[in-house]
C-alpha cells in the first residue's frame, strides 16, 4: 500500500514527517526540530506548518492525539511512515543518479 499517491514531498514536508519518527510533537517542537536538523536552512512559518499538518491529517499521514488549550499534539501513522520511506528511497535514487553523472 503506497504511503502517498500525490507525488514527491517538498523539503519542508519531508522534515515535518521526519520530526515524528521517534515521538509525538506539537507545532513549536516540530519547528524547533526542523530548524535544528537543517541548521536553519529550512524555516517553517506558522502558516506553512499548520497548512502541512492539516494536509497530512487529511491524507492520513499523521493523527492528532491530544489537545491542551491551543497546543495540539500529533503522531505519525503507518501510512505516514511509508510515505517518508518512499521519499527517502526517491531521494537516494536522485543522489545515486547525480553521482553516476559526475563519474
Amino acid at each position: 500500500m503506497p504511503g502517498r499517491e500525490k507525488g514527491p514531498l517538498t523539503e519542508p514536508m519531508y522534515y515535518v514527517l521526519m520530526s515524528f519518527l521517534h515521538r509525538e510533537m506539537c507545532g513549536t517542537e516540530i519547528t524547533e526540530f526542523v530548524e535544528k536538523k537543517t541548521a536553519g536552512r529550512v524555516k517553517l512559518g506558522p502558516g506553512t506548518l499548520y497548512t502541512l499538518l492539516a494536509k497530512f491529517q487529511d491524507e492520513g499521514l499523521i493523527a492528532e492525539i491530544s489537545v491542551d488549550g491551543r497546543r495540539r499534539t500529533y503522531q505519525i501513522t503507518e501510512k505516514g511512515r511509508e510515505a517518508f520511506r518512499e521519499e527517502l528511497d526517491r531521494l537516494r535514487a536522485c543522489v545515486d543518479n547525480g553521482l553516476e553523472a559526475l563519474s
